[in-house]
């Protein structure tokens, strides 16, 4: 039998999904608690039970994708790999959170900007030094020769820009096979990142 404890945490899960598909379906401010409660199947009292307010929910959902990303980064750093080959578990990452949280993924770009003090300083902090270590791996990448000299705040905003809008592109595009996906996002972010000659 399930606990207590564990039926709590899925109930929050809960609010926290209805929560995201919300705040992406009607923007952030015009998402009211009694809206989120209806959603759930909750009486708004009985939500602060759960959660103390919507500013709470907006924290804990871009801090869990800001938390994937962050890890992912510190496991692409660590593979015994070249830069390329990091940017492309990279590309898997953004891919792998966009189809399991498509509702939390569109908060970034966009809703973020709802975070208050200190809160907004400290998401804003962990989103720079992910972009800062992609931007080293683009950098390191042309300096071993793996990847053409192109202009590395132009490689790193589109690829950037196109895996932060995956999850619009999809939602227009649904069935479609996941590895076929990878391969092909890849191939188009990639592809002309690599030099002719380098194989992997």
């Amino acid at each position: 039998m399930p606990s207590r404890k564990s039926n709590s945490i899925s109930r929050r899960e809960e609010i926290l999904e209805k929560a995201a598909k919300l705040f992406r379906k009607t923007g952030y401010a015009a998402t009211t608690m009694r809206m989120i409660a209806t959603a759930t199947g909750m009486e708004a009292a009985s939500l602060y039970n759960h959660i103390s307010s919507k500013q709470e929910l907006l924290e804990e959902l871009l801090f869990s994708v800001a938390s994937e990303f962050t890890g992912g980064m510190d496991r692409a750093e660590k593979l015994n790999a070249g830069p390329l080959e990091k940017l492309e578990f990279l590309v898997d990452l953004h891919i792998d959170l966009t189809l399991r949280w498509p509702d939390r993924i569109a908060l970034v770009t966009g809703d973020w900007v709802h975070l208050e003090e200190p809160k907004l300083s400290a998401y804003t902090g962990l989103r720079n030094d992910y972009e800062q270590r992609f931007r080293s791996l683009i950098t390191e990448g042309k300096k071993q020769d793996e990847m053409e000299d192109i202009n590395t705040e132009l490689g790193l905003f589109s690829i950037l820009s196109t895996l932060h809008w995956l999850y619009s592109w999809l939602g227009k595009h649904p069935g479609l096979e996941t590895q076929k996906i990878r391969k092909e996002l890849k191939q188009c972010l990639l592809g002309g990142l690599r030099k002719s000659e380098y194989t992997k």
